[in-house]
Parts: structure tokens; sequence; C-alpha cells
């Protein structure tokens, strides 16, 4: 076992010593030593209770003959870090924790690994240290928040940044506006639409790194914890097996991870995520590859904010395995390969059948291609994504004038404003990976747009990215960014864009010899920085290719 480089032979005297300092016993020394790596804390809603999750996990740890140690990552709460300089840190923070768990666990070699995580960049980044160490591990978070209710109508976060632009609209009152606020989040859990919290804890799942009901058992429900004590057994099974990352997350898994992305409807974020996982795990997959299964794929849930159904409506009916096994029917799911719990065949065998509602039947989908759409043209070569499935109809084809941001900040007031009118094409640059630094998200303005009735008649695009609560002609990761000289940097107020994307493009309506003048005059935007963010803006790469550091 690894963890004999802890506890094996005489010159390990001194480590067992410090072992006994833990209270560990002579019969413990004899047992694997399994991590709990836990991202619980006090002020993330997602977090807070993932400290009795942890101790779930470890009581399962302990029944399957195992002996838990458990340690912290930090996490950042992307709604709380929204429309300020600490979202600039929350991406960055996915490689941050992928680098301490790695030292961690590199510099305390244990023989398996329980990753509890949920929110946002936390579960990346685990991920990411997952398919370094490749170690046998199984991930279990802490689930779903349950959705808000006022006035007999249930919400989520995703309303309430929308209700601030209703606010600055004089379309809700003040009284309103606090009484939504005060329902919106009635307790512990990820955020409870398909943000991203829980597009990846669903997409982990659906990777086969994880139990089935890991991506929509309610944060509250006692099945969660259960989940979380199965997964703590589980975990001495992989070790047993000597079932590692490198088994299960094949290609295959991706496309099924792909599969499922693209039926649920799930946050841009996860299109990132991904890309950065796979790039970890040495298995091919690019933009490219995502926009050929988004056409060949049908969207079968509409889930918040896309709609009034939320991640516990889609538990109740079966989750992802009745999503996978609805998809398994015309042969668009791998059905052959490993999870941490058998092959994918054997986890769906047990799935109930699309509900035909909430899980829509192939011969009836909301969209006849996924939920995210990958845009590419003039004005962003490399790539742009928009979450297709949470556009209005009337505005999957807007042609209007540039108006033109160098921060999020200075869009947000524009909007708030009431400067920004319909028909035009919001632009907001200098947010990319390098540019801002940090691919900022943009759910103020967006939700902003929303709540000033701006919805279906103006459109945004941003070399920064999305929250999974974003809903709209929201069209981000346009790449290359602006801090790299991409097009995006190019355009000038009032230009014609056109964002089309029933036929997946972006184009700024400028002749060839207008952009490459444009291009040589271009002068790069130099910001003041330190600390993290310096050193992160030096080493990132491109938002298409998963943001992941330059080698």
């Amino acid at each position: 076992m690894r963890s004999d480089l802890l506890k094996e032979g005489y010159t390990r005297a001194p480590h067992r010593s410090l072992l006994r300092a833990l209270g560990i016993s002579d019969a413990e020394m004899k047992r694997p030593f399994v991590a709990v790596v836990n991202s619980a804390s006090d002020y993330i809603p997602g977090h807070r209770h993932l400290r009795e999750i942890g101790e779930a996990v470890k009581a399962g740890i302990r029944n399957a003959g195992g002996v838990p140690f458990e340690f912290n990552t930090i996490g950042v709460c992307d709604g709380l870090a929204m429309n300020h300089k600490g979202m600039k840190y929350s991406l960055c923070s996915r490689e941050l924790i992928a680098d301490s768990i790695e030292v961690m666990l590199t510099a305390h070699p244990l023989d398996a690994v329980v990753f509890v995580p949920n929110c946002d960049k936390i579960v990346p980044g685990m991920m990411l240290a997952a398919c370094r160490l490749n170690l046998p591990c199984i991930f279990v978070s802490g689930g779903p928040m349950l959705p808000g209710e006022h006035n007999g109508t249930r919400f989520g976060l995703s309303e309430m940044f929308e209700a601030v632009g209703s606010y600055a609209a004089g379309k809700i009152d003040q009284q309103e506006l606090d009484a939504l606020e005060r329902s919106a989040c009635p307790g512990c859990g990820s955020c409870s639409g398909m943000y991203t919290a829980n597009s990846m804890n669903c997409l982990t799942e659906a990777l086969g790194m994880a139990l089935p009901g890991n991506g929509s058992i309610p944060a509250v429900y006692g099945d969660r914890l259960a989940l979380a004590k199965r997964a703590g057994e589980q975990v001495l099974k992989l070790l047993e097996e000597d079932l590692r990352p490198s088994c299960i997350l094949t290609e295959k898994a991706f496309q099924n991870a792909l599969r499922s992305e693209m039926a649920l409807g799930c946050s841009t974020n996860s299109v990132l995520h991904l890309t950065a996982i796979a790039h970890e795990m040495g298995v091919p997959l690019d933009i490219d590859g995502i926009d050929a299964i988004s056409r060949t794929t049908p969207q079968l849930c509409k889930l918040n904010p896309a709609s009034q159904v939320f991640i516990t409506d889609l538990n109740r009916v079966g989750g992802i395995p009745a999503v996978m096994k609805e998809l398994s029917r015309k042969g668009m799911i791998h059905m052959d390969i490993p999870t941490v719990c058998g092959t994918v065949a054997d986890r769906l065998a047990a799935a109930p059948e699309a509900d035909g509602e909430i899980i829509r039947r192939l011969e009836d989908p909301f969209r006849q291609d996924g939920g995210i759409a990958v845009l590419k043209g003039n004005l962003a070569p490399e790539g742009a994504v928009v979450k297709q499935g949470a556009v209005a109809p009337e505005m999957m084809q807007h042609s209007g004038p540039a108006r033109c941001f160098d921060s999020e900040e200075e869009a947000t007031a524009a909007i708030l404003g009431g400067k920004i009118q319909p028909g035009d094409v919001v632009v907001i640059r200098y947010e990319g990976p390098k540019g801002g630094p940090g691919m900022r998200e943009m759910l103020t303005p967006t939700s902003a747009l929303i709540g000033n009735g701006l919805g279906s008649s103006v459109a945004l695009i941003t070399d920064g990215r999305f929250s999974g609560a974003t809903r709209g002609a929201a069209v981000g990761h346009v790449s290359p960014e602006a801090a790299a000289g991409g097009p995006i940097a190019l355009i000038r107020e009032g230009d014609t864009i056109n964002v089309d994307i029933t036929n997946r493009t972006l184009t700024l309506c400028i002749s060839p010899e207008e952009m490459q003048a444009r291009k040589e005059a271009w002068q790069p935007k130099e910001k003041e920085l330190t600390g993290y963010l310096k050193r992160y803006a030096r080493m990132v790469g491109s938002g298409s290719q998963g943001a992941v550091f330059s080698k």
C-alpha cells in the first residue's frame, strides 16, 4: 500500500510515533489509510454542512475497514464574489485547489481518496487533483439547495440577481426586493438551479466518478448522508480492485458526460472545466469535438434558470441515470465502460424511464440539438459558447450596434443607468483569463438586462464567462481574448455585430482589410498586478482550451 511509505519498517519508527500522536492504534496501522478532502467552510452556503457529510464519509470508511484522515481545501462562493474584485479569484482558485491537494497527498502518501466538494471551481479543482494523483478515489458532493418560494412561486438565486435589475428599473419596490432576498436561499446546499455547481456535480456522476444521486439528491435529505456513507465504503472496494481515475476517465467517459451536459442544458462553465479535466488526464477534447456532440444531442431537460423546474424535480424522476438511460435508447451513451460502482450499463439498469415532462423522450425533446452551442466566426476564431437552451427564440439571431465596455463594472453601470437600448449588443472585454485576469463571471450585467426587460432585445458578448444562473443571448469565452489581441479588442462603438446562434456564428461586420488595419494599430492594455493574480495572468492559457496553465 502507498501508506507503507509512512508506516512500514524500522526506518519508519519516527513516522509511526507521529501517527500514534494522532491516536492511531496498532490495528489501524495495518489498515488502508484513506484521505477525505473536504471543502467545508462557514460562509459558503453550499459548504456549510460539509463537515456532517465528511463525518458520514469517515463512518463509511471505518465500516469498510479503512482509517480516514480529513483535511480541507479553500473554496470561493461565486455568488458572494460576484461583481467585485473577488470574482477575479474564482476561476484562479481551481488551480490552487488542485495544487494544494497534490502537495498534501504527495507529502503524506495515503492509499485512496474521497473528495467532498460542492460548488463551482471546487469540483473541477478536486477533479484535476484526482487526475494528477491517479489514486483510487470517489466524489460525493454536498447536494443542491432547495428552491426558494415567494407568493406561491418557486425561484432561485438567478431570479434574485434579476430582481436587482427590476428594482433599478422601478419595476419592483424595496419591500418586494427585501421579501425576495429573504426567500431565495432557504438553506444549505449548492444554489438550486442548473448553475455551475450542480452542473459539475451532475457531470461528475455522468463521468462515472461518483455514485448515482451525487448530482441531484438535495443537501438536506437523509439520503445525502447515506450516499456519503456509501461513498466512504465504496472507496475501499476501489482500492481493492485498484480502479483508478485513469481507468474511468477515458475518452468514452468524457463523451458520456458531454452527451449528458447537452441533454441537461448545463452551465457554459462546464465546457471550460471538462476541457481542463480532459487535458489533465491526457484525453483529447477540444471545442470542435464539443460542438460536434452538441449538434447531435437533443436537449431533454429545461431546468432553472431556463424554467421553473429545479434539480430537486430532476431527482424525483430519477436524476442523471434516467437522463442517460433515455439517451442510451439511441446509442448515445457508452454502456460498457467502468464507473466507481460497476459499468455504466449496471447503474442504468435500475434507472426509471424518462417521465416525458421533466425528462422528455428522445422523440419529443426541447431542442433537437444540445443546450450549449459553440459559435465561431471572425469575432471568435477559436470559438465562443452560449447556453442556447436558455435563450428566447426571438434572440437566436440578432444584429445590432456594439456598445463597448472594457470592464464588467462599466457595463453594469450603463445597464443599471438605463443607457442600453433595445437592439444593442453589449460587449464586455478585457475580462478573459489573462485580461481580467481570472475570467470573471458576468451574472450581474446579464441579470440586470433581464431585470430591465431587455432579455429579448439585447445580446451580450464577452471574453469573460457566465454563471450557470445566466440566461438570455449571452455569449462568453470569446477567444482569442482581448488581452491577447483577439478580434473582440478591435470592436468600435457602433459597429454592427451579428449573433447567429442558430447557425453558430459570431460576426463583426467589417471588411477583412479594416480588421487587419485595426489589429496593426492595437496596443495591449497594461494592468498593475500583484501576488497570485500576477502569476496567474502570466501562466494561464486560452479559455477555448479550458484556461489551463501553460506547460
